[in-house]
């Protein structure tokens, strides 16, 4: 597989606090990749660090677009410039605009493009995958459930059509019922082809879907490997999984 993200040795400081301690993964195109690790490890850090949200420094941040093979350094630039380049943020919290329709927060998802046309097709294709949204087109954000809001956040990262879909804790707060219907729609994008860069609370939910995995300790990797390798590895268990 090629790669389309490698970062080597990402460090984000908080004022004194130093977040995250020379964090390098890369992600191959057409992988699922996971963060796990406790509350407060830098697993969000990380994740807007790449996105271009929060102030880094790394030896390397680079891209491939699949669209053209191009790698550029994405270290340092703009979050609209990534957007534009194919990398979505769906962020922890959600953050939809509450008094927005649902069918206008996704199309504030589109706000890079301009093709109507391909626009309409990816509204229909979120529709799709998640077909309360298309039920609940002219209801108000804030009427939405939290299950609902969260389908409408990812949604919403999916309306700029992007190669590398980040995804920060999309199973927070959600009952398990509803957990397991997010994976699942994780599992169907990324069958549909897309990349995907997860930040996760759930290890076990994670780490089933997850073809590679780093677990974040105080801002540092402590250890990585496949899903299925972290999954059946003792400290992991003991830590993460209850055992």
């Amino acid at each position: 597989m090629s790669e389309m993200l490698k970062v080597e040795k990402l460090n984000v400081n908080y004022g004194a606090i130093h977040a995250v301690r020379d964090v390098s993964l890369t992600i191959n195109r057409g992988e699922i990749v996971t963060l796990i690790g406790a509350n407060g490890a830098g697993k969000s850090s990380v994740i807007r660090a790449v996105m271009g949200l929060v102030k880094c420094r790394a030896e390397e941040m680079t891209y491939t677009s699949p669209r053209d093979n191009r790698q550029v350094s994405i270290l340092g630039q703009p979050a609209e410039n990534h957007v534009k380049l194919g990398i979505a943020l769906s962020p922890e919290g959600r953050r939809i605009l509450p008094q927005l329709t649902v069918e206008e927060n996704l199309s504030l998802g589109a706000y890079t493009r301009t093709d109507a046309q391909g626009i309409a097709e990816d509204m229909e294709y979120v529709y799709s995958l998640f077909p309360r949204l298309k039920e609940r087109y002219r209801q108000k954000g804030s009427t939405l459930s939290g299950g609902e809001q969260q389908m409408l956040a990812v949604g919403r990262a999916l309306m700029s059509r992007p190669d590398l879909l980040m995804l920060d804790e999309p199973s927070l707060g959600l009952a398990p019922i509803l957990v397991d219907e997010v994976f699942g729609i994780i599992r169907e994008i990324n069958a549909q082809g897309r990349t995907i860069l997860l930040v996760e609370q759930n290890a076990f939910a994670a780490l089933k879907v997850a073809h590679k995995a780093y677990v974040l300790e105080v801002g540092a990797v402590g250890l990585s490997g496949s899903g299925a390798e972290l999954l059946n590895n003792p400290k992991v268990r003991a830590a993460y999984l209850g055992g």
